[in-house]
């Protein structure tokens, strides 16, 4: 069961206590390490732990503090990335054997912007094999917190198993159908795709440059505004990171909805979903009206199945494009379902590949008209629990698998909308619910307003699992 007695510290929480001089950096980060050492035998939810630079950057941090250098609110707070993340004299295996011991000599865009902003780097969280179809044997999977016979779900699990069990108090993950959002509602925490765009992915490992997104993971959304504002904005060595600025997150002051329309897709409420599922989100949908929401019902006739087969056809060979040296080169060095996928990406025809391009397109369409009478879309993370942890193994994985499990997430990686999934409720087994939560483009701030409000009038995000820090 759960841990009621109290909440585990958020970010924010922990930023006021360290500009208060109630906490130190170097007792922060090495407690952070010290619960590292503890759990991760148990999650496996990381990769590589960097004691000593961590350390390091923690003492050089609390001396910048003291002199009343202060960098803002990542200052001094430990923090992991998906072992995807390009990290200066670190190696970055993306959980394959092909990068066991690649080592880059430069920083992710997004990892050098965190230490800008004085974050301390803690860890490379776990993935699956490329960000793909499973995990690899020589890392093996990460483990659910809240039941470790289950899976963590999605390719950022390390992320979403480290965040919720209190091993670090915020990860960036990547997102390509679902793989920030997945893991965040099947670990209770919060998780967040934003508009393709808007976060340069400079030195993440790509699996498709048209699906890929890269975003925050954390305990609550304020949590998440924090480490968005320290990474997002423009980035030439990214040309489709927008030069859209950093966006104002100012509005998460106000517990209000009042003015926004938020729309319960109705299409992604069926009998597919499991009850207590359905049953949640509905409740939420009653919560974000108490915070002054108009609710209103929207149907998006075919949006989840056609999208997803588009999804596919992209996914497909563009992953395949991006491995195709390897595939050549280093084909047996691939567990057999991430190559059996490779190799069906290259036999998807071109015609079928524009034709999925043209699909999108007509969604953008007609999702633009409904967003034009709504702010919001709110449905359902996830429309089951989790599966067992061996359906992300190497012979547990298949594309009708995938395509069922992120049937619900990965139209927003098609149409690059902001996304995000925060707790709403719990199972009679005490297992989390993730309610989805997406914007117009480039509306984070709507989204991220509308977490906020449902949190300050809910308990769910507190909830601590059975294995964690302290438990």
């Amino acid at each position: 069961m759960p841990r009621t007695d109290a909440a585990l510290p958020t970010l924010c929480d922990t930023a006021a206590r360290l500009s208060r001089g109630e906490l130190s950096p170097v007792a922060l980060t090495d407690a952070t390490l010290r619960a590292a050492r503890a759990l991760n035998p148990t999650l496996n939810a990381y990769i590589t732990v960097l004691d000593a630079d961590a350390l390091a950057a923690a003492r050089t941090a609390e001396r910048e503090i003291a002199s009343g250098a202060s960098r803002g609110p990542l200052h001094g707070i430990p923090v992991s990335v998906k072992d995807i993340y390009w990290t200066r004299g670190v190696r970055t295996t993306a959980g394959s054997r092909i990068l066991a011991e690649f080592v880059p000599d430069e920083d992710a865009t997004v990892v050098g912007r965190l230490r800008s902003a004085g974050a301390i780097i803690i860890a490379k969280a776990n993935t699956m094999e490329f960000a793909y179809a499973s995990v690899h044997p020589d890392y093996g999977p990460a483990r659910n917190p809240w039941d470790l016979a289950l899976a963590t779900g999605g390719s950022s699990s390390g992320s979403a198993a480290a965040v919720a069990s209190g091993m670090d108090l915020g990860s960036f993950g990547s997102d390509t159908g679902g793989s920030i959002r997945i893991p965040a509602s099947f670990c209770g925490v919060a998780g967040l795709k934003p508009t393709y765009g808007r976060i340069s992915r400079f030195g993440v490992v790509p699996l498709s440059w048209t699906l890929d997104h890269t975003g925050p993971l954390a305990r609550s959304v304020q949590d998440l505004a924090v480490l968005l504002r320290a990474v997002a904005g423009p980035d030439p060595a990214d040309p489709t990171a927008a030069a859209c600025g950093v966006p104002d997150y100012s509005a998460l002051l106000t517990d209000t909805l009042t003015g926004v329309t938020v729309a319960v897709v109705t299409d992604c409420m069926g009998a597919d979903v499991d009850p207590e599922i359905r049953g949640a989100v509905e409740q939420a949908a009653r919560v974000l009206a108490d915070a002054g929401a108009r609710v209103v019902d929207v149907r998006i006739p075919g949006f989840a199945a056609e999208a997803m087969h588009a999804l596919m056809d992209i996914l497909l060979p563009e992953a395949s494009y991006c491995h195709r040296a390897w595939l050549r080169t280093r084909r047996e060095e691939y567990t057999a379902s991430v190559r059996t996928r490779l190799e069906a990406g290259t036999r998807v025809r071109a015609v079928d590949y524009l034709a999925a391009r043209e699909t999108r397109e007509r969604f953008r369409v007609a999702m633009r008209g409904v967003q034009e009478r709504v702010d919001l879309l709110v449905l359902p993370t996830m429309a089951i629990f989790p599966p067992p942890l061996q359906e992300y193994s190497e012979n547990g994985r298949s594309d009708e698998g995938l395509s069922a499990r992120t049937r619900l997430t990965g139209p927003f990686n098609l149409l690059g909308q902001p996304a995000l999934s925060i707790p709403c409720g719990a199972s009679r087994a005490g297992l989390p619910i993730g309610l989805q939560i997406v914007g117009r483009d480039f509306e984070e701030a709507c989204v991220l307003r509308a977490g906020h409000a449902f949190q300050l009038r809910t308990d769910w995000h507190l909830r601590r699992p059975p294995v964690s820090v302290g438990a």
